[in-house]
């Protein structure tokens, strides 16, 4: 069975790793423990805040896996404890968010019983690159340097030879 994607336009190049996103993100767990919230603070900051009671810093842990934030909490059962009723289960969780290219950790803590993780996306510069045109034709072989690879033993032909006629002519009246 042949899988269709959302990415499979020819104007659309080098968008391979929005896929692998939305991939990550449908598999992500629908589990809704521990419930979490996401705000912004600011323009290029975020928090996301998992309710996390019961679960000491060590219980906790917090990686990066390929642009996604995996929140693991695992709590040790105590064999010393006899329960007479157990309501509040030790059980483990892990919580991932994708994050954005660019997105960074800033910090986290946990404050009764809410672990606070911070991010931040740092300030992005627009630049704009100019690319520069090389004149003449390509027969075969690779673009190198705006010449053809191989081509310099080539003899000048057609429209190549009268380009570089002209410069050369245009040069001598010049001097």
């Amino acid at each position: 069975m042949s899988r269709l994607s959302l990415f499979n336009s020819p104007l659309l190049l080098g968008f391979d790793h929005f896929e692998r996103a939305l991939d990550r993100v449908s598999k992500i767990s629908s589990d809704g423990y521990p419930p979490y919230n996401i705000e912004q603070l600011g323009e290029n900051t975020l928090r996301i805040t998992l309710a996390v009671a019961g679960f000491a810093m060590g219980d906790l842990n917090i990686t990066i896996e390929d642009n996604q934030l995996v929140v693991r909490g695992k709590q040790a059962d105590d064999p010393q404890r006899v329960y007479l009723h157990r309501g509040i289960a030790a059980r483990q969780f892990q919580r991932s968010f994708v994050l954005a290219e660019g997105i960074e950790v800033s910090g986290a803590r946990l404050d009764n019983g809410l672990l606070h993780i911070d991010l931040v996306r740092p300030e992005v510069e627009s630049r704009v690159r100019t690319i520069e045109i090389a004149s003449g034709e390509i027969a075969s072989g690779e673009i190198a340097g705006g010449e053809i690879a191989g081509d310099s033993q080539r003899p000048p032909s057609g429209a190549r030879a009268e380009t570089q006629e002209r410069a050369s002519s245009a040069v001598e009246r010049i001097r």
